[in-house]
């Protein structure tokens, strides 16, 4: 999944692509190196960030959806509010990927009729406050039950479990520690859920706090996470780099599984 941010206050390239060509023509390069789907922001999530108005996002969203509706891969849209998650899925967006995890019922509705994917993500709090001093008594498990719960009650809503991701929230409310523990538990995860987990770690600070490396530099440490992930059970990965990811990860199968067998 290859991150396409249309936002000028985003971690790692906030302002970069706010205009609309250049995040179609972004998007457009992230398929060309190898994405099997990209994912449009219109609201940063990086920790302090404010709430985005509807409006404003779909601002930023309509002309890029509208331009990269014609291309075969699918696309996400990644936002947590209901009026943008019909406007998209009207649009053709593919998938919606909620930090929330459809929390509102207005979303939980908008997705129910549409038919499309979606992406539940754990997150402690609110962008504002997740990383004050988060505490789990067992991460693993305490994430686990909240994305089972929110699984149930989708299913529960005609959502069927086919058309479900999970995503454990990796720098949502965890410490170090905590998105160690989430990394290594991909597989007790999806046993857990019943669907495939998505990871998206990609030069995110937890990655800063083990290499000492600023948020410009951290494309080695994002391409070991991502190995790290995958190895661990892991099925999609969202990343900024994906060719240097998809060149990583054509080494790592071929050594686990050889060319030929």
């Amino acid at each position: 999944m290859g991150i396409v941010n249309l936002t000028p206050d985003s971690f790692s390239d906030g302002g970069r692509l706010e205009s609309p060509d250049a995040a179609i023509a972004h998007a457009r390069d992230l398929i060309a190196q190898g994405a099997d789907l990209v994912d449009l922001g219109a609201e940063s999530s990086r920790p302090g960030a404010d709430r985005v108005p509807a409006e404003e996002q779909w601002r930023r969203l309509a002309p890029v959806l509208e331009a990269l509706g014609q291309l075969d891969v699918p696309v996400s849209v990644d936002t947590r509010d209901p009026l943008v998650m019909q406007r998209a899925l009207s649009a053709g967006a593919s998938m919606i990927n909620d930090i929330e995890a459809l929390a509102d019922p207005a979303a939980v509705a908008a997705v129910a009729r549409s038919g499309a994917a979606v992406c539940l993500m754990h997150m402690r709090g609110d962008p504002l406050t997740m990383q004050r001093s988060p505490v789990y008594r067992d991460v693993v498990s305490e994430v686990g039950a909240f994305l089972q719960s929110r699984v149930v009650a989708l299913c529960g809503a005609g959502i069927g479990r086919d058309r479900i991701v999970v995503d454990p929230g990796i720098g949502f409310g965890k410490t170090l520690a905590h998105n160690l523990a989430l990394l290594r538990a991909g597989r007790a995860l999806e046993q857990r859920c019943g669907a495939p987990v998505l990871v998206g770690a990609s030069r995110k600070s937890m990655l800063g706090e083990i290499t000492g490396r600023a948020v410009d530099d951290r494309l080695a440490a994002s391409i070991g996470a991502a190995l790290a992930a995958v190895a661990h059970g892991a099925r999609l990965l969202r990343v900024h780099d994906v060719a240097a990811t998809c060149d990583a990860l054509r080494v790592w199968q071929a050594v686990e599984r050889p060319i030929g067998e």
